[in-house]
Formats: structure tokens, C-alpha cells, sequence
């Protein structure tokens, strides 16, 4: 296929020394363990969440609703006026993030599987306002900002966590779709991380303004199959993500402007045939993750503790994993990661996503038909 020459050529021009890869990191020293509390239960296959100015946490329900869970663990009845979904295989109401100037603009955004009509779909974002008054909560204005092209017809591989830098610009995350060819092909946003202003607009210092291969300009980085996680660092305003790898090669990267993370050229895991993919675990151009797992754990939704409250927590990396149905602790020193714990695996649950609460402590989300919201935090 042309692209895949044309990307080689791409990766010859940023070709960049490897650094050396990371994986199967020990045990900490002292293990924290965790405690949970159910916050909520309830929801059917919750997929992202925020937390509210007010306390109240916003979820999303991957059939195609968005709901509010109080103070109390009360689950509000579907907010009106969310985008309609297309909840097949892995596509539905996906990840939600709060516009920096939430507080007083009310502006959120939600990424989705949008229907594009003939049995086709993709993954969008959305812009919305949330409106609460004397008639309860709902959203309005509902503007499509972003739609990852082409369409096709299938149900995997949506990628599409939401991550806000500090410069106000939104990350989006965006799976391959099943179709690993096209991570390499800059005329795709399939296997890419995008950036784009919050009006959906192009930001004029993306790394492919003007590039004479004629990618889209909302890339950002390439090379991906199926990111999942992504948090941006409290310190340096990097964007972290986490991808699924195949069998094996789940991976953490930073990923950097322009740059080539390697699939399906590059990769740590196997095809579920066990066949080889691509031509190793290195190539000239395209970047190493910065750890990686195998076997894989199916890592979905990612959060930094950085709270004072938890100082034996506080800067380290927590992951979902959904096969492998835990939280990862991972122990960081800079960008390398020095230690590994496995937490709550005795709740036997498929951890979807991640994040940190005003308190201080973890919220996770579980996946399943009676999905719970869960608090976290040290178990000594």
C-alpha cells in the first residue's frame, strides 16, 4: 500500500535514537494496597467520567446515555439532549471532559460513535452546554466539532479518550478500527492522536500544517492501534496514553508532536494467531513506548494521584485493566516507570476508567450491565 511506504519515508525524515524500552518492573518496596467504597451503582456499562464544580459526578453510559450521580449515589435518568450513538461492539457514548473555563462557561465535550448513515459510524466529539436550573439538568446546543474520517461500518478499535493540555488545546484519541494499515496513513485519522483548538478548528502549530505527504492537519502523532487512556502530566503538561496492544504489547507512551509510534511496523505483542506483526520491536524513525506489557492487561482509562492527602500515592500513575480486571499503581522517576502494584483485583472487576476526585482520592468506573462508581484510596 502506498501510505506505508510514504510513512516509511515520513519516519526517515524524524528519525530519532530509541531510548530503552521498559516492562515488568518490580514489586514497590512498600506496597500501599487499596480500600474501595461504592459511591454508586447501577449503571449499564459506564465508560467516562468528571467531576462536577458542585461534587456531582458526570457519566457516561456506553448504550448512549449520560447521566449525574449525586452526593448521595443517587443515578439521575438520562440527561436530554446527548448525542445519538452507535452502541456497536465497542462503539457508544464514550469519554466526556469539562471545558477548562467549565465553572463559568458550562461547556463539556463528549466523544462518541457517531451513526454516519448506511450502517456506518466513526468516532466524534461533541461540544455541549450543561444546563441546570428550576427544570433539572440537561444538555443544549449540541455542535459536532471533530469526526474522524473515513466512516466505516464496523465495532472496534473507536480509541477516544478527551484530555485538555494547559494551553486549552484537546487531545483526542483515536483507534486504528480494526484496520492496522491505516495507523500508518497520514490521509487517515485512524490510529492517531489529534489536537485540535475547543471549537474544533485546527491549532496553527500542529506538527503537519503544510505537509507535502497531505495529512490531515489535525494529527498530532501517528502509529497508533488502540489508545484508550490518556491523562495530561500535573508537572510537565505532557500528554501521557495508554494503547491496547494485539496479544501482548499494551503501551505507555508521551507522545510528542510529528512523531511515529510504530504500529503496526513496530510492536511487543503477537497477532491473537500468534503470528508475527510487522518487522520486530524496532525501526529506524518510530518511537518506543516508554513501558509496556506482556501479557497484555487491556488498559482503559488512566489518572496522576498528586494529592497532598495520599503522600504515598502522590505521583504515581494508576491504569485500568480490563482482561486483567485490576488498578495498576505504577511507581514513575521522571518518565521511566521503577515499580509496579497490583490493586483491587479481588473485586474481579473490568476497570474502565480513572480519575481523581477533589477529595484527593481515585474514582474508578467498573464495566458491566450493573457498573459502579467506586472511591479509592490507600489501603495502609
Amino acid at each position: 500500500m502506498h501510505f506505508v511506504s510514504v510513512f516509511f519515508a515520513i519516519s526517515a525524515v524524524l528519525a530519532f535514537p530509541a531510548a530503552a524500552v521498559q516492562t515488568q518492573a518490580p514489586k514497590p518496596q512498600q506496597p500501599t494496597g487499596a480500600k474501595t467504597q461504592v459511591v454508586a451503582k447501577g449503571l449499564v456499562h459506564p465508560w467516562g467520567m468528571q467531576f462536577l464544580p458542585d461534587g456531582r459526578v458526570i457519566v457516561t453510559e456506553r448504550p448512549g446515555a449520560i447521566r449525574i450521580v449525586d452526593k448521595s449515589g443517587r443515578v439521575s435518568k438520562p440527561l436530554s439532549g446527548a448525542p445519538k450513538v452507535s452502541a456497536r461492539g465497542q462503539g457508544g457514548m464514550l469519554d466526556i471532559a469539562l471545558a477548562p473555563d467549565f465553572a463559568t462557561s458550562r461547556i463539556l465535550f463528549v466523544s462518541y460513535s457517531q451513526p454516519r448513515g448506511r450502517g456506518q459510524n466513526g468516532t466524534s466529539v461533541a461540544r455541549l452546554k450543561f444546563v441546570s436550573d428550576t427544570q433539572g439538568d440537561r444538555l443544549e446546543d449540541l455542535k459536532v466539532i471533530f469526526k474522524q474520517l473515513p466512516a466505516n461500518g464496523g465495532g472496534l478499535h473507536f480509541g477516544s479518550r478527551l484530555a485538555f493540555a494547559p494551553d486549552g488545546k484537546l487531545f483526542v484519541t483515536l483507534g486504528e478500527r480494526y484496520q492496522k494499515f491505516y495507523a500508518q496513513d497520514p490521509k487517515t485519522h485512524y490510529g492517531k492522536i489529534v489536537r485540535i483548538n475547543a471549537d474544533g478548528s485546527v491549532p496553527q502549530d500542529n506538527p503537519f500544517i503544510g505537509d507535502q505527504y497531505k495529512a490531515l492537519p489535525h494529527i498530532w502523532s501517528i502509529g497508533h492501534r488502540n489508545p484508550q487512556s490518556a491523562a495530561i502530566h500535573p508537572e510537565s503538561g505532557k500528554l501521557w496514553t495508554v494503547e491496547h496492544g494485539a496479544r501482548g504489547g499494551d503501551e505507555i507512551n508521551i507522545p510528542q508532536a510529528g512523531k511515529n509510534y510504530g504500529w503496526p511496523v513496530i510492536t511487543y505483542g503477537r497477532d491473537y494467531s500468534g503470528a508475527k506483526i510487522g518487522v520486530g520491536t524496532q525501526q529506524s524513525g518510530m518511537e518506543q513506548p516508554v513501558y509496556y506489557w506482556d501479557p497484555s492487561i487491556a488498559p482503559s482509562g488512566m489518572a496522576f494521584s498528586w494529592s497532598d492527602k495520599y503522600p504515598q500515592w502522590k505521583g504515581n500513575l494508576f491504569v485500568g485493566a480490563l482482561k486483567d480486571r485490576h488498578l495498576a499503581r505504577l511507581v514513575l522517576d521522571g518518565e521511566k516507570v521503577v515499580a509496579e502494584e497490583t490493586l483491587l483485583e479481588n473485586l474481579r472487576s473490568r476497570i474502565r476508567d480513572v480519575r481523581q476526585g477533589p477529595d484527593g482520592a481515585l474514582y474508578v468506573l467498573t464495566d458491566s450491565r450493573n457498573g459502579q462508581v467506586l472511591r479509592v484510596v490507600p489501603g495502609r
